[in-house]
């Protein structure tokens, strides 16, 4: 009973500690630790949230994001050092993709090794079954025959061998494939995209943002600021991973996750 009563008195007691001294604790946490912090009382919440630019985020980002994700414009479409540090949460998996695939020292960059005959895959660390959200997607080499993105589930593969439509093969991913503009799911074409007339192709280096909405089970992209349109509806109810499939040899597709899409 004692015991309860103190622990009860170091909680109010840490609930009221300046937030100075929380921002200095604070700083030598890693993300997940910082999240849960968030949700111990108002007062640290307060403290981490009303600031996405504070000491706190600032000291995570130069711990965790190495020096060429700072020093290039990896991340120029992201404001803050929080947005900064979750986008690295949600990256590419190194751990949930082909082995043919690596992801690159900035933590955001996948590479494809030159491997004849095989299509490789990737998806990112957090999938997502509720919510609105919205990552931009590049490729920094050539797209060769297929280049697709998408969502996967769980389930989908990542390797497979010969040059083919990996996302979108099966009843588990849906993609776009950049090269012919063809919407994949279930191992079929299902339709063309965007629907217009002569729609421009890729350009390596453009930046594609994918808004998937799991309330209304959409995916939608934009590209630059004008929106494409929704590519699939009726999602499943289901985790859905941000993910890619390639085929070039040396070919390199970065992600960066930019949280809830801005409406409008």
């Amino acid at each position: 009973h004692s015991g309860g009563g103190a622990a009860r008195r170091g909680k109010m007691a840490a609930g009221k500690l300046p937030a100075r001294v929380l921002e200095l604790l604070f700083s030598y946490l890693d993300l997940p630790e910082l999240l849960s912090c968030s949700l111990v009382c108002r007062h640290w919440h307060r403290c981490l949230e009303a600031d996405e630019n504070s000491e706190v985020w600032r000291s995570v980002c130069s711990r965790l994001l190495s020096d060429e994700a700072q020093g290039s414009d990896i991340l120029c479409s992201l404001s803050s050092y929080k947005a900064k540090a979750r986008a690295l949460r949600h990256a590419w998996s190194s751990a949930d993709c082909s082995r043919n695939v690596y992801i690159k020292r900035n933590g955001f960059t996948l590479h494809r090794n030159p491997i004849a005959q095989s299509t490789d895959g990737a998806r990112a660390h957090i999938g997502f079954s509720e919510g609105r959200h919205a990552w931009e997607i590049w490729w920094e080499g050539p797209l060769g025959t297929v280049a697709v993105i998408g969502v996967a589930t769980r389930r989908a593969p990542l390797q497979c061998q010969g040059y083919v439509a990996l996302l979108g093969s099966d009843d588990q991913s849906w993609g776009w494939n950049l090269v012919d503009n063809n919407l994949l799911h279930s191992g079929e074409a299902a339709g063309s995209f965007p629907q217009c007339n002569n729609a421009p192709k890729y350009q390596i280096g453009e930046r594609i943002r994918v808004i998937l909405d799991m309330e209304d089970k959409t995916l939608a992209f934009e590209r630059g600021y004008e929106f494409l349109g929704v590519a699939f509806r009726g999602l499943p109810k289901a985790c859905l991973y941000p993910a890619v499939s390639a085929v070039y040899g040396n070919t390199e597709v970065t992600m960066v996750y930019l949280g809830k899409p801005l409406d409008g």
